[in-house]
Order: structure tokens, then sequence, then C-alpha cells
């Protein structure tokens, strides 16, 4: 019982010299440990972007799908200013925004935004 005690100690305080074979081991269990782990364990899922492109489907005015947390608590009145301000940073070139559209769900809550530009 006191060599598995031991063991678990020097483990755990990672107290094994380099390129012995208790060193490999700890080494290829953290390695097991990393590649074999499914991402959804940990909820790291890769993340959209926040403001999206949409292709064109009115003649020549250009879509914008933005994440909700970005309006959120933008007032109504200056949506389209915050979001052509959004899209010069990001596009590095002015646009147009003509209205800024809530999109809700069936249960009337809130899942984005639409904004429509002319280039």
């Amino acid at each position: 019982m006191g060599s598995l005690a031991s063991a678990i100690k020097r483990s755990l305080l990672w107290d094994y010299p380099r390129a012995s074979w208790q060193y490999d081991v700890m080494v290829a269990v953290i390695l097991l440990f990393i590649f074999a782990t499914p991402r959804d364990w940990f909820r790291d899922q890769p993340r959209a972007s926040s403001v999206v492109m949409l292709p064109a489907t009115h003649g020549s005015l250009q879509a914008f799908w933005i994440e909700p947390a970005l309006l959120d608590s933008v007032p109504e009145a200056q949506r389209p200013a915050r979001v052509a301000a959004m899209l010069k940073a990001r596009m590095q070139r002015q646009v147009h925004i003509i209205r800024v559209d809530p999109i809700s769900d069936s249960e009337k809550e809130l899942r984005g935004f639409i904004a429509y530009a002319t280039p």
C-alpha cells in the first residue's frame, strides 16, 4: 500500500526524472487526454461570426445577419448608425444602412437582426 501511495504522490507532484518510463507514461496519458477527449465535454465549439454577410436577394441591396447581443441595448433609432460603424470597422469601407429589422422566432424571442445596406 505504501508503494502505491508513493507512486500516486510522485505522479501528482511530477517527481519522475525525464526519460524515465514513468515520465513517458505520464506524457502519453496527457497527450491521450488532449487528443481523445470530445470537444463537447467542455462545450468548446467553434463559434460563428457575430456579423455575417448574406447573399443578395433584393437586387443591389446587401444583407447582413447581426447577433442580437451586439444591438440589444441600442435604441431602435440608433441601430443603423451603430451597424454602419461596425461594418466600416470590419470591412474597411463605408456602407449606407437603409434599415435594420429584428428577427424573432415563433415564441417572439429575439434571434438577431438583419441590416440592409447599399454598397
